[in-house]
């Protein structure tokens, strides 16, 4: 343990502008910090040795709080709204002077990290916590340097965590007292007021999908990827709830990640931003989800869980503090990672949903256009009972399955996959709806994952090569006729409703959900992108 004493520690600190503290912990290993946490009353242990911790008031991300520097490099190329909120340049310099004032007397974690497995495109970090579990968290998800490596080198971003520090929005710019704001000149990004850790994970992801596709020609993407026992790569975009995480993992393939990859160029392939996993555990058991459940142990952290009364089990069930409870651990926790995450150019491509009103057929293949305005559209839908006030299935769009997270405009990434996709003639495009068949939820049931992961082996041992295809006359993508252990009458969604009308009727409706969706992009997407669009007068034709 480096403290206060250590020139090696005050030298990392002294270009972010800290020049002094209590005590400096450097590059503690995982035992270090827990004790440490532990000791400062930071969270308790399970019976399964892994660190439980909670998040505090803020217990997801803060998505109108987060904000981008808007100066001379970023004022042309920022995608600036409601998902990058401007934020001045003074405004931030007066920020950074007040966190470094308020860590002046205490003491503080730093950690030397990387984003990023391929070496040519990795960012070198530092992150400076006031939290011993939040200095945890970043060992769980960032890569991690080699045991004896050099790490006093210049960051290429850096990150200053201090949740104690809360701003006045009155003086400092900001919406409330919490902020996480990120500055590309400064390379800097600071988080004050919430104890989420998702917000330094998710502050380099923003990082990363504004520099990849900005300068190093490579697609950022929010996305899970696995490749199999002969290299063939797959990759899994998907929001929450369309089964993402759960597809992704599969014994028979080796996991790359499960949330943020980019795609370089040419014929390099994958890689994975991240050294470990953020998962969801609301609900989890050993029968669903064993990769997970085994991975919880001591290094791990878990999120604002509560006990089993007069145990330290963990009550996956409960949700009292949030239904977004959630576990940080490093990627080798699970058994079949590879390591490291890199990985060949995608042979498939799956755009999971899942459609709540039964009208997306259950797997389909998708051509360029169709891609890309999937892509760009980003859809599932909301079922009742999922939030408060939603009693009917409700369209959700995210723009690249990420829109929180895309500094840049979306078609900018839908026109990097296009480019892809020409590059690499053989990769294959798929839609798989997850959700409802038979009727919109609440008369039809959710598809069956057996069947969902049926199709998917199909799609990924070349099964589908040689099947005939059926254009769906809305949405236009290509429906298989057949698939290996699937019944093919549930192939076409119409077939499955018995009352053909009304399957027209909620087509033609969710048809025009996604035209008006688009409306915000059309003066910005080409026309190859808009060819996509579902044909609202097929239905109105019919």
């Amino acid at each position: 343990m480096e403290t206060s004493a250590s020139t090696a520690a005050m030298n990392r600190l002294q270009p972010l502008g800290i020049s002094q503290a209590k005590e400096v912990c450097l590059n503690l290993t995982p035992a270090e910090l827990v004790e440490e946490a532990l000791k400062n009353g930071e969270g308790t242990l399970t019976d399964t040795g892994a660190l439980m911790a909670d998040t505090g008031k803020f217990t997801g991300r803060s998505p109108k709080d987060r904000f981008v520097v808007k100066d001379e490099s970023t004022a042309e190329s920022v995608w600036w709204g409601d998902i990058n909120i401007p934020f001045d340049p003074q405004k931030f310099d007066q920020l950074h002077e007040k966190m470094v004032a308020y860590l002046a007397d205490k003491k503080i974690y730093v950690r030397d990290a990387y984003a990023g497995a391929h070496p040519d495109y990795q960012l070198k970090l530092r992150v400076v916590n006031e939290l011993a579990w939040h200095n945890l968290f970043c060992y769980n998800m960032f890569l991690r340097p080699e045991q004896g490596a050099d790490t006093s080198w210049a960051p290429d971003f850096s990150i200053i965590c201090a949740p104690g520090f809360e701003a006045d929005p009155a003086v400092d710019g900001t919406r409330q007292s919490n902020f996480a704001i990120l500055n590309f000149s400064k390379k800097m990004i600071l988080i004050g007021g919430t104890g989420y850790a998702g917000e330094m994970k998710k502050g380099i992801f923003g990082v990363l999908n504004y520099l990849l596709p900005h300068e190093k020609n490579t697609l950022a993407m929010h996305c899970s990827a696995n490749v199999g026992k002969e290299g063939d790569t797959a990759i899994f975009f998907g929001l929450s709830g369309t089964g993402k995480t759960t597809l992704s993992a599969d014994p028979n393939r080796g996991l790359i990640g499960d949330d943020e990859h980019g795609w370089m160029p040419g014929s390099a392939g994958i890689f994975n931003f991240e050294g470990g996993c953020y998962a969801k555990v609301i609900d989890l058991s050993r029968e669903k989800e064993p990769e997970i459940w085994d991975a919880i142990k001591f290094g791990s952290i878990v999120e604002n869980t509560r006990f089993i009364p007069g145990t330290h089990t963990v009550d996956y069930a409960n949700k009292s503090v949030t239904e977004n409870t959630r576990t940080a651990y490093p990627i080798h926790y699970i058994n079949n990672a590879v390591e490291p995450s890199i990985a060949g150019v995608p042979k498939n491509i799956f755009f999971l949903t899942a459609d709540a009103f039964g009208v997306i057929p259950p797997i389909s293949k998708l051509d360029k256009s169709h891609a890309m305005y999937h892509f760009m559209s980003g859809y599932t839908a909301k079922v009742a009972g999922t939030e408060v006030g939603v009693t009917e299935p409700q369209t959700t769009f995210s723009a690249c399955f990420g829109q929180v997270f895309l500094p840049l405009h979306p078609t900018k990434y839908a026109e990097m996959l296009g480019q892809k996709m020409e590059e690499h003639p053989n990769v294959n495009v798929w839609l798989v709806n997850t959700g409802w068949s038979g009727g919109s939820y609440g008369v039809g049931s959710r598809m069956k994952l057996s069947y969902t992961r049926a199709m998917i082996t199909a799609a990924l041992n070349g099964e589908l090569n040689d099947v005939e295809f059926v254009k769906h006359p809305i949405f236009g993508v290509e429906v298989p006729a057949s698939v290996p252990n699937v019944p093919t009458e549930i192939l076409d969604p119409r077939n499955t409703w018995s009352d053909k009308e009304a399957y027209d009727k909620t087509a033609a409706s969710l048809a025009e959900k996604f035209v008006a969706n688009f409306q915000k992009f059309a003066d910005f997407a080409n026309e190859e992108i808009l060819a996509g669009a579902p044909k609202v007068e097929a239905v109105a034709n019919a």
